[in-house]
């Protein structure tokens, strides 16, 4: 529990014309229950209780902030805002904390890089995040990896709640409304807008209120040991990098449009020339070139400069500037010998499922009766099938299962494929007669 007062919603007969500019402490709306609007509906949160306060940027400043959240108490609410639309790395621009007797704190991490010294104070604190799998990479690069955390998201999804954004779970269950229009902007940018900041110091105003709420929500209905397994998980992993694909290019948006191995090459060789440039200028990919100019040229393979300004995507200065590059890659493309062009990839693990009846007509079976399973238990225990079990997770039990099928063959292979201790409870009877419906 937080050891900070929480904020309370007025009554309605209270509320005048405009919302206050800092509502009064108090209780949240009990978890699992919508704000009427009888009783005034849901409050505009407009500006943090203690006032927007300005990005730490100097060493003293940050001694400060250590000082302060060393001596604050209970759990630490934290945000990251990142630049993904606009940057090439997923590096963050703005670190935002709140925790009791120590308020809130924006944290600008580009001449702050190193953040330990604040990890070695709230280390042994939960921390508190919404989507924690999304801030935790780019957290662990500044120094600051928990120890313990809750995740508010990840709590909803258990809970059973259909909308688990942050904006929507703060109306349901505390009653306070707060704007996301700054969700996507560049946060690389400085000086950093105070409407901006004053949105950032919003993120972590309510975190912990938050927690309280949902935290009561998962006890009622007795899943706070699951929430506990999931949030263990996340500490585990959480801070990891993504894995690097191994042929990033076919995920380029449109090429199910281009036929031949050849025009595959000149996607796969545009793909990287623009993947450099974008490194070298820390720049997001589709802002040098969008995918849809890549495969516009991948299928005409123009030979001119002429032609290739022609073509979708390719009117911008920028864009024109690097022409040269753009037309280098495709000739490097059209130079290839055969054996050097893209052949299909090694697919890990099963085929897509809607070729398994075709290929292995029992297996087929065998995933169908599983996802049933998985379906009829989510809905019992009001949970998204996928939070219950991964869908990747469904498919390689039923396409390679155990050469003997029984609750404990069932479970050791569940737990290889990482699923934790109370998933591995609820669906290990069933799978195995899933896997296995002979008597």
């Amino acid at each position: 529990m937080t050891d900070e007062p929480p904020l309370r919603r007025r009554p309605a007969e209270e509320l005048p014309g405009n919302a206050p500019q800092h509502p009064p402490s108090a209780q949240p709306q009990p978890a699992g229950e919508r704000v009427d609007p009888a009783d005034g509906g849901p409050v505009p949160l407009i500006a943090p209780r203690d006032g927007t306060p300005d990005p730490v940027a100097a060493p003293a400043e940050f001694a400060e902030v250590v000082a302060r959240f060393a001596a604050g108490t209970g759990p630490v609410a934290l945000d990251a805002e990142r630049a993904s639309g606009y940057r090439y790395s997923q590096r963050a621009y703005l670190v935002q904390l709140r925790r009791a007797g120590a308020g809130t704190a924006l944290i600008d991490p580009l001449p702050l890089p190193d953040l330990s010294a604040l990890d070695a104070v709230i280390g042994e604190a939960e921390w508190v995040l919404h989507a924690a799998s999304q801030d935790l990479p780019c957290l662990a690069e500044v120094g600051l990896r928990p120890r313990r955390l809750f995740d508010t998201e990840l709590a909803a999804r258990l809970a059973g709640f259909e909308r688990v954004g942050l904006a929507a779970l703060t109306e349901q269950l505390l009653g306070f409304t707060l704007e996301k229009h700054h969700s996507a902007a560049d946060w690389s940018s400085r000086p950093l807008p105070e409407s901006w900041l004053t949105y950032a110091a919003l993120d972590v105003e309510l975190l912990t209120d938050l927690r309280d709420a949902l935290d009561a929500e998962l006890t009622r209905q007795g899943k706070s040991a699951w929430a506990a397994e999931e949030f263990a998980a996340l500490v585990r992993t959480g801070a990891r990098p993504p894995r690097v694909r191994a042929e990033p290019w076919r995920r380029t948006s449109g090429i199910h449009r281009l036929r031949g191995a050849r025009a595959q090459a000149r996607v796969r060789s545009m793909w990287y020339a623009r993947d450099q440039i974008a490194s070298r200028r820390d720049a997001a990919p589709g802002r040098v070139l969008p995918d849809s100019a890549i495969i516009a040229a991948a299928e005409l393979d123009p030979k001119d400069e002429k032609t290739l300004l022609t073509l979708p995507g390719f009117g911008g200065r920028s864009v024109r500037r690097l022409a040269r590059t753009w037309l280098a890659a495709l000739d490097d493309a059209r130079q290839l010998p055969e054996d050097s062009l893209p052949v299909s990839p090694t697919v890990e693990g099963p085929p897509p499922p809607h070729r398994w009846a075709e290929r292995d007509p029992v297996a087929a079976g065998r995933l169908a009766r599983s996802r049933e399973v998985v379906i009829r238990i989510a809905g019992e225990h009001n949970l998204p099938p996928e939070n219950l079990i991964t869908p990747d997770s469904i498919r390689r039990l039923a396409w390679t299962p155990p050469e003997e099928v029984t609750e404990e063959t069932v479970a050791e292979t569940l737990r290889g494929l990482n699923a934790r201790e109370w998933q591995i409870a609820l669906l290990t009877p069933d799978l195995t007669e899933a896997l296995d419906p002979t008597p």
